[in-house]
């Protein structure tokens, strides 16, 4: 599917966007999991802001030295789950404050909203598939086994964050905060305008981040050693919605969400690893798992189109 970037930016029209929005929630009394501690049909408090446990509770013993380790595998995936990362990305260049801050996909608000059935590998999914999916897409690796000890501490992990949150609600400040349609379509020069003057600074202008002794301060935005086209950070409802809240780092919520649009289209019209789906055709690919004008995948952007091999990644 080749198109200038004019047309593709028509695309996302406010029609566009609004068509592919996702829903709301269920409400408390209709949770979206198929498991819940609640009675049937009995309401759940949604409490105005869930705190998390701070790290010093983390229990002693073999369920503590469980948790830490999740806590380790999260803030430095690839010092310690190697065998998984196919990039020097962490989950927690995503999910911030290791896992903790609102607005950010916090663990403590993805926990209780699983079982789940997911479109993008049409199934219901378990918790730590979720998980292995992370590993898969964000990270451009591959899942480690649920009994094996990476997704067993990382529930661990998960678990202990989501101590006292209630089961089958979806939490203020979980996922990322959606819902502010930009007032014209997004654009990729002003994109680029918006991401020299507040993003290039952390991650560079090559769009490469930062490292220092090996690890990630500031991760890569594209490239090989960025999420891939199967990650959910491609999408650019998903990136704005995190960029606005949490970008620049340490002063989210300083872009209007024209900026955030704006970059989020800048960053996700370049070019980085193949979706693990692709079966030889772009075209196809597209079809299949990229059909919303939230992906620009098989999208011909300045004479390119993103995802066709051979092009340097």
């Amino acid at each position: 599917m080749s198109m200038p970037l004019a047309t593709a930016c028509i695309l996302l029209s406010l029609g566009a966007l609004a068509a592919c929005t996702p829903q709301p929630a269920a409400s408390p009394s209709t949770p979206t999991p198929a498991t819940t501690a609640n009675p049937p049909g009995a309401a759940t408090a949604i409490p105005a802001r869930f705190t998390p446990p701070a790290e010093a509770e983390i229990p002693a013993g073999p369920l503590g030295e469980a948790i830490r380790a999740g806590r380790a595998i999260f803030t430095d995936t690839p010092g310690h789950a190697r065998a998984y990362v196919g990039n020097g990305l962490s989950c927690s260049n995503c999910h911030l404050d290791a896992g903790r801050r609102a607005d950010s996909a916090p663990l403590w608000g993805a926990w209780g909203m699983y079982p789940q059935y997911r479109k993008k590998n049409g199934h219901v999914n378990s918790f730590g598939e979720r998980l292995q999916g992370c590993f898969e897409y964000s990270m451009n690796g591959k899942a480690p086994p649920l009994d094996g000890p990476v997704i067993v501490a990382l529930e661990a992990y998960a678990w202990w964050m989501a101590q006292g949150a209630p089961v089958g609600v979806k939490l203020p400040g979980a996922g990322y905060p959606k819902g502010g349609e930009p007032p014209q379509p997004p654009d990729y020069a002003r994109g680029a305008a918006i991401y020299a003057t507040s993003c290039a600074l952390c991650h560079g202008a090559d769009g490469q981040g930062q490292q220092v002794a090996g690890r990630n301060v500031f991760p890569p935005l594209w490239g090989p050693q960025s999420f891939n086209w199967g990650a959910g950070m491609h999408q650019l409802d998903n990136a704005a919605a995190f960029i606005q809240a949490n970008m620049p780092f340490s002063r989210g919520g300083t872009l209007s969400a024209q900026d955030a649009w704006d970059v989020a289209m800048f960053m996700d019209a370049h070019e980085r690893p193949q979706d693990p789906r692709y079966a030889g055709n772009v075209d196809e690919t597209r079809r299949h798992f990229h059909d919303t004008p939230m992906s620009l995948y098989g999208i011909e952007i300045n004479g390119h189109v993103l995802g066709e091999p051979g092009h340097g990644r």
